[in-house]
């Protein structure tokens, strides 16, 4: 799975990778937890992209009440398409969530470490992910969420745990945002591990373990004992 990753790239940066309209303006995050507010990069209504902040964690259309979407944070590419909570998000609302990093937990016997994973150099890349739009029953109100697909691991992360998210590389945005594409069998093609030799991988320390640390120490390597 997927449950906390990095984005600290200044905005000039995205809006030339992501090819945005103006760079936007970000925060540097160093914790990003499910249920926060995220960037995601879509298709604009009248063409071209759009950034737009959502809630992580996807709340289906159909839902009776938002606090499903804590429970579907990822999506696993092999049944999205099937799957009642990501098979309409997965032919009409797909999106590219801007990221430089995520963490995973390795089992050891003194528990669990966590390690950052990224492109070598700490190159910016955007996730394959999937928003929606739901309409509060009571207030009327819009609300807007992603999920962030994943899939098996590469060679690098599958040291580290039995899944990984799915790492579009910038040739893959224009089609992954084509709204035009709804054949699952073209999409499960671009939802494949990243290759191993273009990432890096190394552990930090444990403050990242809670949402409530967000400063640029936790990327930092853990010091060898």
């Amino acid at each position: 799975m997927c449950g906390r990753y990095v984005l600290s790239t200044p905005g000039e940066v995205l809006a030339e990778l992501f090819e945005l309209p103006a760079a936007p303006k970000l925060a540097a995050r160093y914790n990003i937890a499910p249920t926060q507010a995220v960037p995601i990069v879509r298709a604009g209504a009248s063409g071209g992209r759009e950034l737009a902040f959502v809630s992580w964690g996807l709340v289906p259309f159909w839902a009776k009440e938002r606090a499903i979407g804590n429970r579907l944070i990822n999506a696993r590419a092999e049944s999205a398409a099937e799957k009642p909570s990501f098979r309409d998000p997965l032919k009409r609302h797909r999106c590219l969530i801007p990221a430089d990093g995520f963490y995973e937990w390795r089992k050891l016997e003194g528990g669990k470490q966590p390690y950052l994973l990224r492109l070598r150099g700490g190159a910016p890349f955007g996730f394959a992910g999937l928003w929606s739009r739901w309409q509060d029953p009571a207030s009327g109100e819009p609300f807007e969420s992603c999920a962030i697909l994943t899939t098996r691991p590469n060679a690098l992360a599958a040291e580290v745990h039995d899944r990984m998210p799915v790492i579009l590389p910038r040739a893959a945005h224009g089609t992954w945002l084509d709204p035009a594409l709804t054949d699952p069998t073209r999409l499960a093609s671009l939802m494949t591990p990243y290759p191993a030799a273009e990432m890096e991988s190394y552990p930090v320390g444990r403050r990242v373990n809670s949402p409530a640390n967000d400063d640029p120490s936790l990327v930092q390597p853990l010091a060898a004992s």
